[in-house]
């Protein structure tokens, strides 16, 4: 439980006279709570009165766990053949005004608001709590920084048994099962998104869907993969050569290197995000290849995967101490060749450290 950023949540809800804040989104949950749940499609929130205790309400059969967790405050749940909206009006009249409540308007579903303004027909809903969010998980304490250096040294065995796994014939699918087995082996309980591992023309898609596509001799082999650790996230995306690449293949690869470590080199604080995601683009662009680099250059982490801020052009948000992000340049040429380098860095007082340590000179596997 983050005492410290519910106490700010709190100051805020009384500068902007916010009487209940309702946080929706899972990830956001975790973040003020220490309870990680995936509710599907049953209600999980977390109410934060602005005169009483904050509450957890969950499916019923959440409720143990959600007790058992580091959260130290109340705990309701529903059970599935309840109307959970009615229990929440209860609870919320109960504990609190309802003239001025803030919600997570990027998170919450229209029909839930819709569900909600029913039972709060005369409250004013304007205010979206996310950017106060996004703030207060900018800056990373010491703790969490920690909880993602384990997360990145997970990432590292995953890519290792990965890589470790790559032979003549082999699916993408079945190195997936092979690296999400043997983490779950050494007690990694879930992915931080779903492994990646893009073979050939296939890596050409920055999201491609993996299958049965089977590695052969002179494909470029794309792993983007990371964990949950402790309630914090790894993301990694390395890209390695099945047998002796073309001379093609390893000037991609080096023009994508290139970028990423002069990056990585720009990233301390000072810079913008969006001067960031300049220099890797620029890189690129200088060889030819810009229009084949079409993503940002990278998003925030912690007790999610993709978080604020997004590196892309034209952010001016100032890179500051503290901050965590990812930086992953790529090169995707349809038909052709896909290569992307990535690791998640924390920013230090004159620089920046990475979370994952594979190495990123080019692996052949013979």
């Amino acid at each position: 439980m983050n005492q410290e950023k519910l106490n700010e949540l709190k100051q805020w809800m009384a500068h902007n006279k916010i009487d209940l804040t309702y946080i929706s989104d899972p990830g956001h949950i975790a973040y003020f709570s220490g309870y990680k749940s995936n509710p599907h499609e049953r209600v999980l929130a977390l109410f934060v009165p602005l005169e009483n205790d904050p509450f957890l309400f969950t499916p019923a059969l959440e409720v143990e766990s959600a007790e058992s967790s580091s959260w130290k405050f109340p705990v309701y749940g529903y059970l599935d053949s309840e109307d959970p909206w009615i229990k929440i009006s209860e609870l919320i009249n109960k504990n609190s005004a309802s003239h001025a409540i803030a919600l997570e308007k990027e998170a919450l579903s229209l029909a839930r608001f819709e569900i909600l303004k029913t039972h709060f027909p005369s409250t004013d809903f304007s205010t979206s709590v996310t950017p106060l969010i996004e703030k207060l998980q900018l800056i990373k304490t010491e703790t969490e920084i920690d909880k993602l250096i384990e997360a990145g040294h997970w990432a590292d065995v995953a890519l290792e048994i990965g890589i470790k796994a790559i032979r003549e014939r082999i699916t993408e699918q079945e190195i997936i099962a092979e690296i999400e087995y043997k983490l779950k082996r050494q007690g990694v309980r879930a992915m931080s998104f779903d492994t990646l591992v893009l073979t050939g023309k296939n890596a050409a898609s920055p999201h491609g869907t993996p299958g049965n596509t089977p590695i052969i001799p002179k494909d470029l082999v794309l792993f983007d993969l990371g964990v949950v650790w402790n309630g914090y996230c790894s993301d990694v995306t390395r890209t390695v050569s099945f047998k002796e690449p073309t001379d093609f293949q390893k000037d991609i690869y080096n023009i994508v290197l290139e970028a990423q470590l002069k990056a990585l080199d720009a990233a301390k604080p000072g810079i913008t995000t969006g001067e960031l995601d300049d220099i890797a683009r620029n890189t690129i662009s200088s060889y030819g290849y810009g229009e084949f680099f079409n993503h940002r250059l990278g998003h925030g982490i912690g007790t999610t995967v993709h978080e604020y801020p997004s590196l892309v052009t034209g952010n001016d948000l100032v890179i500051e101490e503290g901050m965590c992000f990812s930086v992953e340049p790529g090169i995707y040429i349809p038909g052709k060749v896909g290569v992307r380098i990535e690791d998640c860095v924390h920013v230090t007082k004159n620089g920046c450290e990475t979370f994952t340590k594979t190495t990123k000179e080019l692996t052949i596997i013979n």
